[in-house]
């Protein structure tokens, strides 16, 4: 009996953590859809940002040949 308690103490701090964590993600996405909306009432365009954003978390190897596809890809199509 007292490992099945144990193991409902563990559990129940598992989902605790998780329901914690579950509730900082929703905060931080709701500031992030701020500063999104702030910097596009500044003028800038929100889906650009993304963008950088995106490939800025991209190693320098990575972004060179993602951009070297996309120019690939856009020549192809006659849009170089």
């Amino acid at each position: 009996m007292a490992d099945a308690t144990i193991a409902a103490d563990q559990l129940r701090s598992f989902i605790e953590r998780i329901e914690r964590l579950e509730e900082e993600k929703a905060a931080l996405s709701s500031d992030t859809r701020e500063v999104y909306a702030e910097l596009k009432g500044t003028g800038f365009d929100p889906k650009i940002v993304r963008q950088i954003v995106r490939l800025r978390k991209l190693d320098t190897a990575e972004l060179q040949e993602q951009e070297a596809l996309l120019d690939t890809y856009k020549a192809a199509l006659g849009m170089a």
